[in-house]
This record gives structure tokens, sequence and C-alpha cells, in this order.
């Protein structure tokens, strides 16, 4: 199964999305914000990225653009889990590398699809 590090600044969230990742077998990793992600992706080597976009110190936006910066996630899925669902904001996701947008509150079914769709 994928190694997944999970990005979000809502504590119950991340907890929402970890347990749905794991029921399905998956290892999870959590950071609380973009910034702690970044120390995260350099510790760690995932297969996949599912990041929000509003968080304080890096939002995800900018976050899926410095993980592009790193040969090690040149290729590696990141998908955006937001509220915001502006076609603006989802544009900005998609220039800064972003491989999908899903909006909360997220369908674990969705989420669960979306990932085995991604993930090589």
């Amino acid at each position: 199964m994928a190694h997944i590090l999970v990005v979000d600044d809502s504590a119950s969230l991340r907890s929402m999305v970890a347990f749905t990742l794991k029921k399905e077998g998956h290892q999870v990793t959590e950071a609380a914000n973009g910034q702690e992600a970044l120390t995260k992706a350099d510790a760690g080597n995932y297969n996949l990225v599912l990041t929000d976009v509003n968080m304080p110190q890096m939002d995800g936006v900018t976050l899926c653009g410095e993980l592009r910066k790193k040969p090690a996630f040149k290729f590696t899925p990141i998908l955006i889990l937001t509220t915001e669902s502006s076609a603006e904001m989802k544009q900005r996701g998609k220039a800064a590398g972003a491989t999908g947008w899903l909006v909360k509150p997220f369908n674990p079914d969705t989420l669960l699809s979306t990932i085995k769709r991604v993930i090589r």
C-alpha cells in the first residue's frame, strides 16, 4: 500500500482522513501546515501528498510548488483537499503542480477511488 503525507491545520480533519486511509492499509504521516510538511517530505518517502489550501505558515498551493522543485516529488501525485472550489483557485493549484482537487467535506469512497487512480 501507499505511504501518504496528509497536510491540514485541522487536527480533526487530519485524523478522519488518516483513519480512512489506514483502514485501507495505507501508511499515513500527518503535518499541520505546509512548512511542517516540507520538513517531513525531506525525511520520508511518499507515494502521495494530500493537502489543504488554507493553512498558517505555508498554504497548500505554495507547498505544492515547493514539493515540485524537489526531485523526489517531481512525479509524486499531489491532491488538494479543500473547501475552496473556485475555478481561479483550482487553476492556481494546477499551475503549482497539483494532480487533482477534492472539495471538503470529503467522501471517503471518492477519496479512496481518487487515490487508487493517481497512485501507480
